[in-house]
């Protein structure tokens, strides 16, 4: 949910705090019935749980959303069919506050104000006995300001998995094949350490984050639609291949809410077709079990106009992603351990000239984070994130060095008040920010104005 920060529009002292008083009490009277309804409740499942009879511990390591066990990687991978057909649908609601220590920056929103982030709603499950997925829609409630200051609202296509999967299984031999459709490369992996599903899983919006990413750590999320087919062998090798085109025309709902000349969402569109590979070794031994694997984007994005319509017969900006990742748990109740190691190169070919001055560009994105739980209740994690390329004096322009070279660690503390209700409190400390550690913008901001705390109420039932 993370964003860069908005340079359009600015928000006048008087409205902030304004803002700030109106929303506080909601949001805490929000907050307090959520744990109240949470600790006098039996159990409240989202979908998932209800179809496979199944607690969330048994899919999730340690009960958090989304790191999954080895049960819930297996139910994701045979199209989501174990169990039986149940109730479909679920709830997901995220209220949050953060606090930016020097936010005087216009596109800082949102700082200093408890809101109700983030609702989605889920389709999900089984539909016959090798069909079964999930669709998620989902409303961000501070979307956009209008010219009086008023806030408004944008619901839109989130993530989306469809899947036909079969297993064969006997004495020699446990094989899983799918066919995957879906609308964000990455989203159909069954390990954290993929761009789509790695931490932070909760994270501020509308504040500062690192000024760049890969275009597979979540570039062509809700922009495109993918059909891929993938195997995984005696639960030890995994192999995927997914092409992907713009989701346009027949496939627009997997891009709800982002439309061509959409002024604030905007459609990405592809030249031609995108691929995403993906390979993975996995071996289990006692309590613990282990994952090594690489994956790939190539894809060329055409430029948008100033109506943001997109530009035919001047090329495109090429990017061609290789990824290494690798992932370890220890899952023994009362101690759930976690890790993950992701490193991303990228190359970035503009024909166009027009994002990229000196018309090709590289980028290098490392994320390591490690997290425990204990007894499916109390958890830590730390993460670290980390982000290099080559200068350019367009795509970085907003830095005097010129360079996205920028550095977070993030370190977070969350209590699972039920299995489907969690209390965090997480920090954003970044120690280089856009090559610099301090003035890095020539205007005397440091890398440190950016820390922020975030305070999160997630939910789901």
């Amino acid at each position: 949910m993370q964003t860069a920060i908005d340079q359009a529009g600015a928000n006048s002292s008087s409205f902030r705090k304004a803002s700030y008083r109106s929303m506080k009490w909601y949001v805490l009277a929000f907050m307090s019935g959520m744990l109240l309804f949470a600790t006098t409740q039996s159990r409240a499942v989202p979908a998932f749980a209800a179809q496979t009879g199944q607690s969330c511990v048994a899919c999730h390591a340690g009960g958090q959303y989304p790191e999954l066990t080895p049960y819930g990687r297996m139910f994701k991978l045979t199209g989501y069919t174990m169990g039986e057909r149940n109730t479909p649908l679920s709830v997901m609601v995220v209220a949050d506050y953060t606090s930016t220590q020097n936010a005087n920056d216009p596109g800082v929103k949102l700082d200093n104000s408890a809101i109700v982030d983030v609702a989605s709603v889920f389709l999900a499950g089984k539909v016959t006995d090798n069909v079964g997925g999930f669709a998620q829609y989902t409303h961000t409630f501070h979307d956009t300001q209008d010219a009086n200051l008023n806030w408004l609202g944008h619901t839109a296509a989130d993530n989306f998995d469809l899947r036909y999967a079969d297993r064969t299984v006997d004495a020699n031999k446990d094989i899983v094949w799918g066919i995957t459709l879906n609308n964000n490369p990455s989203v159909q992996d069954v390990w954290n350490s993929a761009p789509a599903w790695s931490h932070p899983y909760l994270s501020p919006s509308q504040t500062y984050g690192l000024p760049a990413a890969s275009l597979i750590e979540g570039g062509l999320a809700q922009q495109v639609a993918g059909i891929g087919a993938y195997t995984y062998w005696n639960q030890s090798i995994y192999a995927e291949i997914t092409s992907y085109q713009t989701a346009k025309n027949a496939l627009s709902f997997l891009s709800y809410g982002n439309d061509k000349g959409n002024p604030d969402h905007p459609l990405t569109f592809l030249d031609g077709n995108a691929l995403y590979w993906r390979v993975a070794y996995t071996k289990a031994w006692d309590a613990s079990n282990v994952m090594v694997g690489a994956f790939g984007l190539d894809a060329g994005v055409l430029p948008l106009d100033g109506s943001n319509l997109p530009i035919e017969g001047v090329g495109s900006t090429h990017f061609k992603d290789i990824g290494i990742d690798a992932q370890y748990q220890y899952l023994q109740s009362p101690h759930t351990v976690t890790a993950q190691v992701r490193v991303v190169s990228e190359t970035i070919d503009d024909q166009t000239g027009l994002t990229y001055s000196d018309g090709s560009a590289s980028l290098n994105t490392l994320l390591v984070k490690a997290g425990y739980v204990y007894r499916e209740k109390y958890g830590a994690s730390l993460t670290y994130r980390n982000v290099t390329g080559s200068s350019d004096s367009t795509a970085y322009a907003a830095g005097t060095s010129l360079v996205p070279d920028s550095e977070v660690w993030t370190p977070e503390f969350f209590w699972l008040v039920r299995q489907n209700v969690r209390l965090g409190l997480q920090f954003n400390i970044f120690t280089k920010y856009l090559g610099a550690t301090s003035n890095y913008d020539g205007a005397g901001r440091n890398a440190s104005d950016n820390n922020n705390t975030y305070v999160y109420l997630w939910a789901a039932f």
